[in-house]
């Protein structure tokens, strides 16, 4: 995807091109890690702004909360675990899921560390709101709860509202991008169709770039 952006910058040329990322870089794959030191070695180079997915808040907090683990496992930690080299074998064991917050610590660069710290919740570009799920209708932006940030989905989805700004949002898989009066959904479904989605916004156009 990365590489199809810069080829269609090419194409295109931005003056001052901004990435925004909604969130939900691990879990359910086999390369999360690699795909953190991906990230921070785009933004060394570009103008980034990286958001938290609820894949993110689960697996952060499981640094200082062992009770997440069995949640955070069930949507695909054993994966971004074992891609950090922390053997998962024997979770299910009490005693093992602190072993297994211990290796996490252990294992996650600090880089990743800060990577995953500074995680913004949303972003307010122009006429558009940016976040990972969506917002909860009738509450003003700049009220919104991390929670529905992060995880909501009807309420959102199936509200005619007028939100302020179109918003931008991934968490709930289409097979087609979604474009709404009021908010509009690129997520693909990558991690189960090979398929991730680019929404390239330029003035008052839209298009997007897919993998597939």
């Amino acid at each position: 995807m990365l590489a199809m952006i810069e080829t269609d910058l090419g194409l295109r040329p931005a003056s001052k091109p901004v990435y925004v990322f909604l969130g939900d870089y691990i879990d359910r794959g086999p390369s999360s890690r690699e795909t953190i030191d991906q990230l921070i070695r785009h933004s060394q180079a570009n103008e980034c702004v990286f958001l938290k997915g609820n894949h993110e808040l689960i697996a952060i907090k499981c640094l200082s909360n062992r009770s997440l683990f069995d949640q955070w496992l069930r949507l695909g930690g054993m994966e971004t675990l074992n891609s950090y080299q922390v053997a998962t074998h024997g979770v299910k064991n009490g005693k093992r899921i602190v072993e297994l917050q211990a290796s996490f610590h252990e294992a996650l660069p600090q880089s990743h560390f800060r990577f995953f710290r500074d995680l913004q919740t949303s972003l307010v570009l122009g006429d558009f709101f940016f976040a990972h799920a969506g917002v909860r209708p009738y509450v003003d932006l700049a009220d919104q709860k991390e929670s529905d940030l992060l995880w909501i989905r009807e309420e959102f989805l199936s509200s005619d509202a007028d939100f302020g700004k179109i918003v931008v949002h991934g968490h709930t898989p289409v097979s087609e991008v979604e474009v709404g009066i009021n908010r509009i959904n690129i997520d693909t479904g990558a991690f189960a169709t090979g398929r991730l989605t680019c929404l390239v916004i330029e003035g008052d156009s839209l298009a997007a770039i897919s993998t597939i």
